[in-house]
């Protein structure tokens, strides 16, 4: 026969079998159940907040750690240190989290409603710890904006200029390669080029490493340094066809100087027959210095040569410079010599020439000066007056059988640049009033 089933006030059924007995079961097993899915969601609830904690975390210790290869501000120093402050603080929470975990085993067949309950309670509160540090991380990620746009800014530099160095490296390498291939060493160049290799594996080192100004900063001086040495390496062969020009055309005009030089003495000699000392007296060692001069330039022609030959670009240049100065001198002295004898035999024949040309431009000072005036500024007449008499004296000076016509000659020249000085000042008086 089967049994009935009565239920008690007190929450328990009595199951009534046939022989008169009964057996008892709690109603608590359903509660505990009820009570295990309660901790259960709890537990979920929990390991959510810890994982987006956990990634809120390790995304802001990016951009903090971008902050700090960017911003040595004692501003951005302070990120770090209050990153890891917080750090620390949720190492704590994330702690609790895991010890209220282990705590509780709610997969334990022996459960009770109480151990449930406080494990839901103890993991709520774990729950609660973890939100509240992910808001604490929100709002700190809010206060890094300003400082982590700029970081962000400046790190979108870095890989443009790191590239721009390592391009600039290989197209430096790539020319020094092509002049060599010329049959020119550039031993120099290739020198400099070596010295920029450790640069580039600090560049490749990193930001992390070294620094976003400094690294920056490298690659900029990686791209000047390695531009410079590309763009002589390329103009290697047009140096060398330009050094081979100069030295052809200096000796040639060294040559040509040299013949030039034997004929100072004949004009010297005439300037001795036909003129006072005073005349000549300072182109006396002319012939002997230009001999020395052009000698002297044919040994640094030689020189320049050699260097040439061995490539070193800047000695043969600087050689050749100092050539073309030793030929200059000697040029102007040479041609002193001749252009003195031509111009003393023009005053000679006839003075009148010369003088008349001064005075008109003093008398078109003169006039100048007046423009515009009743009475002349006495900055403009003094000087103005002045040149006139110094024009008489020069030619009253014309006296004796050998007149010192070279003194002549010189003293009108400078009243000419006396003359011009004055018209230059009237027009700027006029100019700035």
């Amino acid at each position: 026969m089967g049994g009935r089933s009565t239920d008690g006030g007190d929450g328990e059924r009595a199951d009534v079998t046939t022989s008169g007995g009964t057996r008892r079961w709690g109603w608590g097993s359903g509660r505990t159940e009820n009570k295990r899915a309660d901790a259960q969601a709890a537990k979920d609830a929990a390991a959510e907040a810890f994982y987006e904690l956990d990634s809120a975390q390790r995304d802001l210790r990016i951009s903090v750690e971008t902050i700090n290869a960017v911003d040595d501000s004692p501003q951005g120093r302070q990120v770090a240190a209050d990153f890891a402050e917080l750090g620390t603080r949720i190492d704590q929470v994330s702690h609790r989290y895991i010890t209220a975990v282990d705590a509780h085993d709610l997969d334990r067949d022996d459960l009770d409603a109480g151990t449930a309950d406080r494990a839901r309670a103890d993991l709520e509160q774990a729950r609660r710890e973890l939100e509240q540090s992910r808001t604490e991380l929100e709002r700190f990620r809010e206060r890094l904006g300003p400082l982590l746009d700029r970081a962000e800014t400046q790190l979108a530099r870095l890989a443009p200029a790191v590239e721009r160095a390592r391009q600039g490296l290989l197209q430096a390498t790539t020319a020094l390669e092509n002049a060599r291939t010329a049959g020119l060493q550039a031993d120099d160049l290739a020198a400099r080029l070596a010295a920029l290799s450790p640069e580039l594996t600090k560049l490749n080192e990193g930001a992390g490493r070294h620094g976003l100004p400094e690294t920056l900063e490298r690659a900029d001086r990686v791209v000047r340094e390695a531009e410079a040495i590309r763009g002589e390496a390329e103009r290697l062969p047009e140096r060398a066809a330009e050094t081979d020009r100069r030295l052809s055309s200096l000796r040639t005009r060294a040559q040509a100087l040299d013949t030039r030089a034997g004929k100072v003495e004949p004009v010297l000699s005439e300037l001795r027959r036909r003129f006072s000392a005073a005349c000549w007296q300072d182109l006396q060692e002319v012939p002997q210095q230009a001999v020395r001069t052009v000698r002297q330039a044919e040994e640094k022609l030689r020189e320049a040569q050699q260097a040439r030959d061995a490539q070193r670009w800047v000695e043969a240049t600087s050689l050749l410079a100092t050539v073309r100065a030793l030929l200059n001198t000697t040029d102007e002295a040479v041609k002193a010599a001749g252009e003195r004898l031509q111009r003393l035999n023009e005053v000679s024949v006839d003075h009148s020439a010369e003088v008349e040309k001064v005075r008109f431009a003093i008398r078109d000072a003169q006039r100048l000066a007046m423009a515009g005036r009743s009475t002349p500024d006495p900055r403009h007449a003094e000087p103005l007056d002045r040149s006139v008499q110094r024009v008489d004296d020069a030619v009253a000076g014309l006296t004796g059988r050998h007149p010192d016509y070279w003194r002549f000659v010189t003293e009108l020249d400078a009243v000419r640049e006396t003359v011009q000085e004055v018209v230059d000042r009237i027009r700027r008086d006029r100019a700035g009033g």
